[in-house]
């Protein structure tokens, strides 16, 4: 596994290192301490696992930054690692397509259990964005998950009454594609895309893209293996 870190002060570089090392031993970690570097090394890196990237770096707007990163290597999972995390910034930052957004005040344990949920798949958002207005849907849900270990499967989904064209749609849209791209990779026209997405947003009862993410965050759902799933077999437009 190769996980590249981006951060501008040695000490967090040095130290994140350490903690990934807790995560696997045999991760081999790189590390850049401004944009250009990022974006060279990603390039240079065909192998990467992971980005964790800092959005305070100097001379660069953070979010533009993150979405560079996604359009460079829309392969690899993001993470953001951030001294800020107002919920305005957490949202956009996983609008964007970050696979997580961890606090850079969080103890160790919370960010190697939030680096083994992306890594297998899932999102991770801090639990104290959930309180915020207009995620009451994402809040009943989070209590559910804690109250009975509660997790989302592709049969669930299904359950839903989604589609396994849906479902693909559904993965792409938790890995932060757009609609073009999301066109592009499944073959589709626009039109279909933009009708399955309005049909996944009223299963999962959520009004936009950052909602349903919130919802199969706190639920536990595995996108790569949802993912894989739904594109490898034949499905229905």
């Amino acid at each position: 596994m190769r996980i590249l870190i981006v951060d501008d002060h040695p000490l967090i570089r040095e130290g994140l290192a350490n903690v990934l090392a807790e995560l696997d031993q045999t991760a081999v970690v790189t590390a850049a301490g401004n944009a250009a570097d990022a974006l060279a090394q990603l390039t240079a890196e065909p192998d990467l696992s992971l980005v964790l990237l800092d959005l305070a770096l100097p001379g660069v707007d953070g979010l533009s930054l993150l979405e560079q990163v996604r359009a460079a290597r829309p392969d690899v999972p993001v993470v953001v690692l951030s001294g800020t995390d107002s919920r305005e910034t957490v949202l956009a930052s996983i609008e964007l397509g970050a696979m997580g957004f961890i606090s850079k005040r969080s103890p160790t344990r919370v960010l190697v259990n939030a680096l083994r949920l992306v890594l297998a798949g899932g999102v991770y958002v801090p639990p104290e964005v959930l309180d915020g207005p207009g995620m009451a849907v994402e809040q009943r849900a989070a209590e559910s998950a804690k109250s009975d270990d509660a997790r989302l499967s592709l049969a669930n989904l299904e359950q839903l009454g989604l589609t396994d064209r849906q479902a693909a749609v559904l993965a792409l849209i938790i890995e932060g594609k757009p609609n073009k791209m999301i066109c592009r990779e499944l073959d589709l026209a626009e039109g279909t895309v933009k009708t399955h997405i309005s049909a996944i947003l009223r299963a999962l009862d959520v009004t936009n893209r950052t909602q349903a993410v919130y919802k199969l965050a706190t639920l536990g759902v595995r996108i790569p293996a949802l993912a894989i799933g739904s594109r490898s077999r034949p499905a229905q437009d």
